[in-house]
């Protein structure tokens, strides 16, 4: 009985770890300008413009990309 029961905590303590970790391509996707741009937004330095919300970040240090909101 506490064999199986540990085998199934373990087994849903794996499930939620993999599904609870962010998603690669959605998180870390925009981190250029052409990919900034294909996604709709600009890349601007230092920070976004009023009426516009980062979505990413640029390759110049510093630059951030943003699209209005």
């Amino acid at each position: 009985m506490w064999t199986i029961s540990m085998r199934i905590l373990h087994f849903l303590l794996a499930f939620l770890i993999v599904f609870l970790l962010p998603v690669p391509g959605f998180t870390a996707g925009i981190e250029t300008s052409f990919s900034c741009s294909q996604n709709g937004g600009f890349c601007i330095s230092p920070k976004c413009l009023p009426g516009s919300k980062q979505i990413g970040t640029c390759i110049l240090p510093g630059s951030k990309c943003c699209r209005k909101k």
